[in-house]
């Protein structure tokens, strides 16, 4: 293999003004090209004029407190609901705020804001009428008259956001004692003006900066905090819709499309418009309407920066809602880069699959004393070296499959000092990723010809993704289907039930639905689309496996629970059946996969029946079905009652892409490895074969491929790259 430097560039290194020392020779040691400074942190005239690239970090919303306080009605809202307070009397009191975290929210009691907010009797869930119910302004607290006794009752109500989320979990994280930081709302035309000027004011006094570093956009993914400290985290969801409201936004959306939405659209009994359930009408022509705000108005500011010679980058965390990088107006932005954070290989895979820009991703931990699941980072107790090699693992999987641009990181580069394994680790990482990124500039990775569609609600919307990262989504099966697909040497397209009706689905060799029944991945309602069944019926007659994964295309009114049973071999019976026979069967392990299904400690579904005698059960535990298989004309449908990531949950799935292989093109030609701990990618580019350890526990392996094999060892969370 041809020899280069792994030692210099592709890095963003976090600055810090009044530890220049520090910052020059981490930036050395590490091979950074780029200094940045983070949240908190500024760049020195020493830092600015060393000769690197500088990216500037700018929030568009906050920072903006002066104005904000002589310009208060721009300030973002959002609905929530008091209650639902049950009535012992005919009459009722409701303080909005009492279960909330005051510091977050301020009631927007004007005339327009009131004119939204609605009270319902949650027993009946009837509104009551606006003449029953009254607002008293001094104890922020809405009364209601004429209740039933003993029916519950709900305020939905306007509240202005007083402390920027973001803003809000760095200060309380890292016990900042500074002023607490606003946000605006670029969509009251005042506010658009202002940002307008500020924009070309800040790209004047900032000459040295190479790339502005957009800390998203505008309006934050939803993080609403409780009154009590033991439970803070009433509601988040890194998908939803709910900061961008506003009485102003409502007028504007009546007046395009005609009706006029009301507080109950976004509140919906309290539930709030989850990611994870199918959207309503109303929501999709809300996000739809938000999302060509967001991209026009960002389009604005970025051409700003383009005019002063500068690029634009953005970071697709924290306020990235109405600017989803597979959203149909993103590219009209013009953004020249994009930044995601990532604890895993999915986060990977999202950001490397969107085109035309650069990407780049930044690594955790972030330089805080504390990460983001409440435990020590760089902090007493803290193990950051380790922390960083259990990210590395599943973030190199996906890398190995898909590269991208630059990797950085962020937050305070001093709290490195003392940290020493760390800074070897992140040494050790970088060259390992330039390595790879030379390896993919070669060739890239060895490829099954097979293509696989991940089919649920939100298609392309959600590619990559559900709604937050992997510690927040952990116990959805698909979440971790996208984590062991995305270091598995296949093409993977996420599509819609729209979709099914319009493409040609000829193109895919496997087409995974999972999800519990109801919601927005397994489906829900789209399900009762007869096109839908039956577009996938014939494609599985026709040679198509169906990977059906917990409650997949379930919906209630048919025979059949699961409307693709036909194709499964498998349905559900949630208690209509209970008086019906249920047909017994024998586990038969799978020869090709007995050696990971052994080890699945899957739970199996007690509803879950047999509707054919052909479906073979491959896994059961404790009489339950965990992985079965029904043929199906020329397809077969295959049924998990879950998945984890896990070596042997990737090795199954690496066996079902296998055998979608070979019922499309005959005999499958990649390379094996021996142990389901590792795996093994091949660039026939370069003659080099990546096997990575996927434990942290050292691991032996013999790779086999184009007729020769080897016998690895392999160090705790190591890769070799081998001459082959």
């Amino acid at each position: 293999m041809e020899e280069f430097d792994l030692n210099r560039g592709s890095f963003t290194l976090p600055g810090e003004a009044g530890y220049e020392e520090l910052t020059l020779h981490l930036a050395e040691k590490w091979g950074a090209d780029v200094i940045r400074d983070s949240d908190g942190t500024s760049l020195s005239p020493e830092i600015l004029q060393a000769g690197y690239g500088i990216y500037s970090t700018v929030c568009v919303i906050r920072d903006h407190n002066a104005w904000i306080r002589e310009h208060p009605t721009c300030r973002q809202q959002s609905f929530l609901m008091a209650g639902p307070v049950t009535a012992e009397s005919e009459e009722l009191r409701i303080d909005l705020l009492e279960q909330f975290f005051r510091e977050q929210f301020e009631v927007n009691d004007s005339p327009e804001s009131m004119a939204y907010w609605q009270v319902f009797d949650r027993t009946t869930e009837e509104e009551v009428p606006v003449e029953q119910w009254s607002y008293d302004r001094e104890t922020g607290s809405v009364c209601i008259k004429g209740c039933t006794p003993w029916h519950q009752y709900s305020v939905s109500f306007l509240a202005y956001r007083i402390w920027e989320e973001i803003s809000m979990y760095n200060h309380t994280t890292n016990s900042w004692d500074k002023e607490h930081l606003m946000q605006l709302d670029p969509r009251y035309p005042e506010a658009a003006e202002y940002l307008r000027r500020w924009m070309r004011s800040w790209c004047e006094a900032h000459p040295q900066t190479t790339v502005v570093r957009f800390t998203s956009l505008f309006y934050n993914f939803v993080w609403i905090w409780g009154a009590e400290e033991i439970f803070r985290n009433l509601y988040t969801d890194w998908g939803s819709y709910d900061f961008t409201v506003s009485p102003l936004a409502l007028r504007l959306f009546e007046q395009e499309y005609g009706y006029a939405l009301c507080a109950e659209d976004f509140i919906h009994q309290g539930k709030l418009q989850v990611t994870h359930m199918p959207p309503t009408d109303h929501k999709k022509d809300w996000m739809a309407f938000v999302h060509r705000f967001v991209t026009g108005f960002a389009h604005e500011l970025v051409g700003i920066v383009h005019e002063f010679g500068k690029k634009a980058y953005v970071f697709y965390d924290d306020s990235w809602v109405g600017m989803e990088p597979y959203g149909r107006h993103f590219k009209d932005i013009g953004f020249d880069g994009l930044i995601k954070c990532v604890f895993s290989g999915f986060e990977v895979r999202l950001c490397a699959g969107v085109p035309n820009v650069t990407h780049e991703l930044r690594l955790h931990p972030y330089l805080f004393p504390v990460g983001l699941e409440g435990k020590p980072s760089f902090a007493p107790g803290g193990d950051p070296a380790a922390e960083t090699l259990r990210y590395w693992i599943h973030i190199r999987r996906a890398l190995l499959q898909q590269c991208v641009d630059r990797l950085g990181l962020g937050g305070y580069l001093h709290l490195t000092i003392g940290f020493d394994d760390f800074n070897d680790t992140i040494w050790d990482m970088l060259r390992e990723f330039r390595l790879i990124k030379k390896l993919h500039a070669e060739g890239g990775p060895l490829k099954l010809r097979s293509r696989v569609a991940v089919l649920h609600t939100w298609g392309r919307l959600r590619s990559w993704t559900l709604s937050g990262h992997f510690h927040e989504t952990y116990r959805h099966a698909l979440i971790h289907l996208n984590e062991a697909l995305s270091g598995l040497p296949v093409d993977v397209d996420f599509i819609s039930f729209d979709d099914v009706k319009r493409v040609d689905l000829s193109k895919y060799q496997l087409i995974i639905n999972a999800g519990r029944e109801g919601d927005a991945w397994s489906g829900g309602s789209a399900w009762q689309d007869t096109e839908v069944v039956s577009r996938l019926t014939a494609w599985a007659a026709e040679g198509g496996i169906l990977l059906g994964v917990g409650e997949p295309s379930a919906t209630e009114g048919y025979t059949y629970r699961f409307r693709m049973a036909p194709v499964l071999g498998v349905d559900l019976d949630r208690g209509e059946r209970i008086c019906h026979g249920k047909r017994p069967f024998t586990e038969k392990p799978d020869d090709r996969m007995k050696a990971f299904t052994d080890r699945l400690d899957w739970e199996g579904k007690p509803e879950l029946y047999l509707t054919d005698a052909s479906t073979e059960v491959y896994k059961a535990k404790d009489g339950r079905i965990v992985f079965s298989e029904h043929p199906f004309g020329k397809g077969c449908g295959i049924y998990l009652s879950d998945f984890s990531w896990s070596p042997e949950g990737i090795s199954l799935l690496r066996a079902l892409l296998q055998e979608a292989e070979c019922r499309r093109f005959g005999k499958v030609d990649m390379p094996e490895s021996g142990n389901p701990c590792t795996e093994a990618v091949y660039y026939p580019a370069s003659h080099c074969m990546a096997v990575s350890n996927l434990t942290e526990q050292a691991q032996r392996t013999v790779v086999r491929y184009g007729g020769k094999s080897k016998e690895i060892e392999l160090k705790p969370s190591d890769c070799r790259y081998i001459e082959w």
